[in-house]
């Protein structure tokens, strides 16, 4: 297994802390594979492979273990010994009532909890109740560009490991970031069709079967106008409007159900806008991203239209995978695509295609220059040829801009 260093930095610092450990994440975005390395970890500090309980809840191995007192009687009958054991558990929500075995492993047993999910809203809601302050959540996202260029240096023997990355961002932009896609050398079609099964599964069994939804078609529907919009203001009226002018009368409720129910599968993420001058985050005209732009690609097609709202995307990601809360910044009538802050540092960054024009100039710098602050303002692009730096505001490429050192 290729290593994914961050996560599993992450983890290190709370081993044998008091803490459930918590990896959430859309379906195959690795984490599974970060539980097994963190197994590896553990065996590595000299503990008895005995007092580590892996168990993975989608194997036909456990499917007999289908409730909270199954796993509590399966769990107790495997501790042997007085020391401690780590309990491994991956993709939880498969397990009914599974919070009351993790409530009982905490009283009744000296362990060390991990546990993945690939809902949200299971995960926050159901352990704020019953566990609440005794957790910490760790979110997986698909592969990152150095990751990505990680896994084809060990992964595909016709990679060259030390061609530009200018160059192979442009198939990272094509191919996207889930792991599965990269432990091997597959076409764009082939690695579409995995794509889109991961998809299938994600909106199947963590959307449509977690909260009981009716109207799949309706639900799909709304995932190809979040898609369509990837990096344009949006709002749940927006979704309504649209398709009151195709004559379908939807209900706002069920838009904003439906939207909170994608967002908690892991499939879309809503970003929030913030206003600089009056410093207070507004509740209307947020943006949407999704967890891998390749999902876009598998369900739509490759538009060379939608080029700035999948960099975007990638770019957003980047930025919370550095532990930043990021933003969509508002200054007076002017919009400035992330504001992303991280204790008390501070950047601001403005995402496009290319600046071919003067016009294109001033429109994407022109923001970042009203703001009178000294943080680091950065306007990225795809561009291989470079306009000097416009009081401060620095001009990165974007295969540049993912690989800087933590910023």
């Amino acid at each position: 297994m290729i290593r994914r260093d961050m996560y599993l930095d992450h983890l290190r610092g709370f081993i044998d802390k008091p803490l459930i450990k918590v990896l959430t994440g859309i379906r195959r975005s690795g984490k599974s594979s970060i539980l097994m390395l963190l197994r590896e970890d553990l065996l590595s500090r000299e503990i008895d492979s005995r007092n580590i309980i892996y168990l993975n809840f989608e194997s036909m191995e456990h499917s007999d273990l289908e409730n909270a007192k199954s796993l509590y009687q399966y769990v107790k009958k495997n501790i042997l010994n007085k020391k401690k054991f780590y309990l491994l558990l991956d993709e939880i929500q498969e397990i009914k009532d599974w919070e009351k075995a993790i409530n009982s492993f905490l009283v009744d047993f000296n362990c060390d909890i991990y546990i993945t999910g690939s809902n949200s809203k299971l995960l926050s809601s159901e352990l704020s109740t019953h566990i609440a302050g005794r957790y910490v959540e760790e979110n997986v996202k698909t592969l990152s560009f150095e990751e990505y260029l990680r896994f084809k240096n060990v992964c595909d023997e016709s990679f060259e490991q030390n061609g530009n990355p200018r160059q192979k961002i442009h198939d990272f932009i094509r191919l996207g970031g889930f792991p599965v896609i990269h432990l091997a050398n597959y076409c764009f079609e082939d690695a579409g069709r995995i794509v889109n099964d991961i998809y299938a599964s994600a909106l199947l069994r963590d959307t449509i079967q977690r909260f009981h939804i009716r109207n799949i078609e309706l639900l799909e529907r709304i995932v190809r106008f979040v898609f369509d919009n990837i990096g344009n203001s949006f709002s749940a009226k927006k979704v309504a409007d649209y398709f009151k002018s195709q004559h379908r009368r939807v209900d706002l409720n069920t838009v904003y159900n439906y939207l909170s129910a994608l967002e908690s599968s892991f499939i879309i993420k809503r970003v929030q806008r913030y206003d600089l001058k009056g410093k207070e985050i507004l509740k209307t005209h947020e943006k949407y991203y999704i967890a891998d732009h390749s999902l876009k690609y598998s369900l739509m097609g490759v538009k060379d239209r939608d080029i700035s709202g999948i960099m975007e995307n990638i770019v957003f990601h980047e930025l919370e995978r550095r532990g930043y809360r990021v933003f969509v910044g508002k200054l007076d009538d002017r919009e400035i695509d992330f504001v992303a802050e991280r204790k008390n540092e501070k950047m601001y960054v403005q995402v496009a295609y290319k600046l071919p024009s003067e016009s294109t100039i001033e429109r994407e710098f022109s923001p970042l220059l009203a703001v009178k602050d000294h943080y680091p303002k950065y306007v990225v692009t795809l561009e291989d040829f470079w306009r000097d730096n416009i009081e401060g505001v620095m001009h990165k490429n974007l295969a540049d801009f993912l690989l800087m050192p933590d910023y």
